[in-house]
């Protein structure tokens, strides 16, 4: 238990900066968004980014960034989530896939003129096995841009193998 103790008041007083971020989920380079993590507890994370500034960003489309990428900066954080809540054994977090957003509200409709980081919450209201449900928002100087609801799965590939064991 105090092996517990330890890990979970180092990770909690870690520079979880992006570096530590990109080690630790799957995008990398520029599609690695957020630049660190300013909170987390076992049921949320709340995530700092600037990204939404760069020229470079790789979800920028025709010249901007679309507010719908915000959902990106959320599933993100839910990784990150994901990864720190990971068992401390070495096992590797269990794939996550972003399956379904639902009563998303979009307040702007471009992030790349926002002059403010972003701060991206992740709260999960549900949790099973295999299915994760997260409430998210992005905001950035207090006021709310982007809301919603994310369902995530957990080991999609395991669960369609057995799926079709069944069928």
């Amino acid at each position: 238990m105090l092996d517990k103790e330890f890990h979970d008041a180092h990770l909690n007083h870690a520079h979880l900066d992006h570096t530590w971020i990109a080690a630790h989920i799957p995008h990398q380079g520029s599609m690695c968004l957020l630049d660190k993590v300013e909170t987390w507890d076992q049921e949320k994370i709340v995530c700092r980014a600037s990204s939404h500034y760069a020229v470079d960003n790789p979800l920028r489309a025709h010249g901007q960034l679309g507010i719908a990428c915000g959902i990106e900066y959320a599933a993100q954080a839910m990784a990150v989530h994901g990864a720190l809540l990971a068992p401390e054994n070495g096992a590797r977090p269990r794939v996550g896939y972003l399956v379904s957003v639902r009563g998303v509200t979009m307040a702007v409709t471009r992030l790349d003129d926002i002059q403010a980081d972003l701060l991206i919450t992740a709260s999960c209201i549900m949790s099973s096995e295999n299915n994760i449900l997260y409430q998210f928002n992005v905001r950035a100087d207090d006021k709310l841009l982007l809301e919603g609801r994310a369902a995530v799965v957990l080991n999609a590939d395991a669960l369609a193998v057995n799926l079709g064991k069944n069928t």
